[in-house]
């Protein structure tokens, strides 16, 4: 029977070695590396390290880059926007291949789906704008309002035209954007919702105020006509006041003057008295840059049957500036206008202020001497003169 195996004859095994985070560095002499761990660094291969001396921290590799953020995998941005790009006109391509099927009729089919064509052209010109194919866009939103009128929806077939209208304006064609926004607000009166007519009038004034400022007065004065048959006269008297500054400020003063007295008036009606002496100030001085000294005179004394006008200091300012007019005094005019109660007016206004210039080039008229009294020795030579040459006679 076989002897059971000694332990002097069992295999050595081998020392299990224990991973560690970091060695010791340290450079002092009384730190020294405990000797369990000598065990270790014999069987990794690896010396304490000495002291006196550093262990060098060992070299990481390179992070090896992945497939995913690698130059080829990746399409450029320009690439990925033309690639949304061509699908967005694809997707309306296929909303107007649908909406046309709609329209089609046939022997079971007598009546166009307007309803549903006009939905189709809906979303194809929210496609074609997602694509910046704003030219698209505004034919899909034009046959979606010929579609939504055919089918007597006249307020989504006004929403469908002021669409295009935003899609000539992106395209920077002001002038037809304003036509189409026009017979928006037309439909919307036709429908009965007032307040979305003025508000598209506004919106179109804003669109051409830079470029066509005559077309801009005469949007806001309609969209004022509109709040004020609505009886909104806060919201009207607003778009008066910004129809009256680009009066002003195109030098149109007989047309800029009117527009201020209809404001005054409304004003004065809702009881707003302050803005009323504000008001009968620039209605002034518009009248001032017409050389209408008579007209600026009647409004300040048709302003005194404002409550509180003749004790306030616009009513002061205003006797001083007409003084200073009527005198043809440059300094006195140019020290009311520079006062801060001019200064501090809208833009418009406070510019006719500044540019005020009295007639005469600003020399004061002279005023009337009294007659001196003369001594009594002397006497009129003209009286004289006549009695001694009829004197000795005719003859």
């Amino acid at each position: 029977m076989p002897e059971p195996p000694s332990l002097s004859t069992a295999p050595a095994r081998e020392p299990r070695v224990r991973p560690f985070r970091a060695l010791c560095a340290c450079t002092t002499s009384a730190c020294i590396a405990p000797a369990r761990l000598l065990g270790r660094f014999a069987a990794l291969g690896l010396s304490p390290a000495s002291p006196g001396s550093t262990a060098a921290a060992p070299s990481r590799p390179p992070p090896r880059r992945s497939h995913a953020h690698s130059a080829g995998s990746r399409p450029p941005r320009q690439g990925r926007a033309a690639e949304m790009a061509a699908q967005k006109i694809n997707e309306g391509l296929e909303h107007l291949a649908k909406a046309e099927k709609y329209l089609k009729t046939g022997f079971l089919k007598w009546k166009p789906d307007y309803d549903s064509a006009a939905s189709e052209y809906g979303k194809a010109a929210v496609a074609f704008k997602n694509a910046k194919q704003f030219e698209q866009a505004k034919d899909a939103c034009l046959k979606e309002a010929v579609a939504h009128e055919n089918n007597r929806a006249l307020f989504h077939a006004a929403k469908a035209y002021e669409q295009a209208g935003m899609m000539l304006k992106e395209m920077q064609k002001l002038p037809e954007a304003v036509q189409l926004i026009e017979k928006a607000s037309m439909m919307y009166l036709e429908n009965g919702t007032p307040d979305t007519a003025a508000m598209a009038l506004e919106r179109a004034g804003k669109l051409i105020e830079n470029v066509d400022p005559e077309k801009a007065v005469q949007l806001y004065q309609q969209t004022a006509n509109v709040f004020e048959n609505e009886e909104r006269l806060r919201q009207a008297v607003e778009l008066l006041g910004k129809a009256s500054r680009l009066l002003v400020r195109g030098r149109r003063f007989d047309e800029a003057a009117i527009s201020i007295q209809k404001e005054k008036n409304i004003y004065k009606e809702i009881e707003n008295y302050p803005t009323c002496y504000k008001k009968t100030i620039a209605q002034v001085l518009v009248h001032l840059h017409r050389n209408d000294y008579v007209a600026a005179e009647r409004c300040v004394r048709e302003s005194y049957s404002i409550p509180g006008f003749n004790g306030s200091e616009d009513c002061a300012a205003l006797e001083q500036l007409l003084e200073g007019y009527d005198q043809q005094d440059q300094d006195q005019v140019a020290e009311v206008c520079n006062s801060p109660l001019f200064k501090y007016m809208d833009n418009d206004y406070a510019k006719l202020g500044l540019s005020l210039v009295v007639p005469g080039g600003g020399v004061k008229k002279k005023a009337a001497a009294p007659p001196q009294a003369k001594p009594e020795g002397t006497a009129a030579p003209a009286a004289e003169e006549e009695e001694d040459e009829y004197a000795g006679g005719l003859c």
